[in-house]
């Protein structure tokens, strides 16, 4: 295994070469006579989305302490079913130790098998200067995502491929299973439902497992904006979550500690160009 720093540069390089490798392609134009086609063709998309939310949560899991967060992404999909992006959202500290921003880098393929939606992706996670200071490990983390889809279900399971996880270290192997529903009610209305279920591998690293699940609604508008609400809960499998705390003082000096697990309502406004 490459050392760590060495890795994650080789990651961004790739996605970055990946990237220009996609858009020179989409660039190349026709032979002289391919109008007719070239215009009933599927084209590539580039589309950017800003989302303003009342708080990020992630699988359950408060990551900006019940605050706002501000999110930004950038997509592009090729008619081929290949896909490459990028997101990232403000975190918390309190959270996350030393930690503001996460950023999201991932590609993949989509596609369809019969009447079955299949896709694989490869995300890489990473958090700018944030590290646990006991053991200096980083929250950086990679997965690999296979997924399935039948009308409006669908399901995927993230495989932590990386050495560590999420700032827990020996922690290649985790896993987590993500099942639920996005049903069309009409009218730009979408019924959004979610159940997921997290293991942590390595030895004693079991204390961090977790379940959680989501109930919520999305109405998209024209002009590519859209208002999303949904009550999320997570259960750990121990009470580490009970009292979670990275040591970060509050305002009046005592030790920031809460539950992110706890069942709360977000949020989020959003914009696609």
């Amino acid at each position: 295994m490459l050392p760590r720093n060495i890795y994650e540069t080789n990651m961004t390089s790739l996605f970055y070469r990946l990237l220009t490798a996609f858009l020179l392609a989409a660039a190349v134009p026709a032979h002289a006579g391919d109008d007719e086609a070239l215009a009933a063709a599927p084209t590539a998309t580039l589309s950017t989305t800003v989302t303003l939310a009342s708080q990020y949560v992630s699988r359950g899991m408060r990551q900006t302490w019940g605050r706002p967060a501000l999110q930004a992404g950038l997509d592009y999909a090729h008619p081929s079913g290949w896909s490459l992006g990028t997101w990232t959202s403000t975190v918390s500290d309190r959270f996350i130790e030393g930690g503001r921003v996460e950023w999201d880098l991932y590609g993949g393929y989509a596609g369809k098998l019969g009447a079955l939606d299949v896709s694989l992706t490869a995300m890489h996670y990473r958090y700018p200067g944030a590290r646990i200071g006991a053991t200096g490990t980083k929250y950086d983390y990679t997965e690999v995502v296979p997924g399935l889809g039948y009308k409006s279900l669908y399901a995927k399971y993230y495989r932590t491929v990386s050495r560590d996880f999420f700032g827990i270290t020996n922690a290649r192997g985790t896993g987590y299973l993500d099942v639920g529903l996005n049903h069309d009610l009409g009218s730009g209305y979408t019924l959004n439902l979610h159940l997921g279920e997290g293991r942590v591998a390595g030895e004693g690293n079991a204390i961090w497992d977790w379940r959680d699940a989501k109930a919520g609604l999305t109405r998209t508008f024209d002009g590519g904006w859209s208002i999303a609400a949904a009550w999320t809960r997570a259960w750990g499998a121990t009470d580490a979550y009970d009292r979670y705390t990275t040591g970060v003082p509050r305002a009046d000096g005592a030790i920031a500690i809460s539950n992110p697990a706890k069942g709360t309502l977000a949020v989020s406004l959003a914009r696609t160009f």
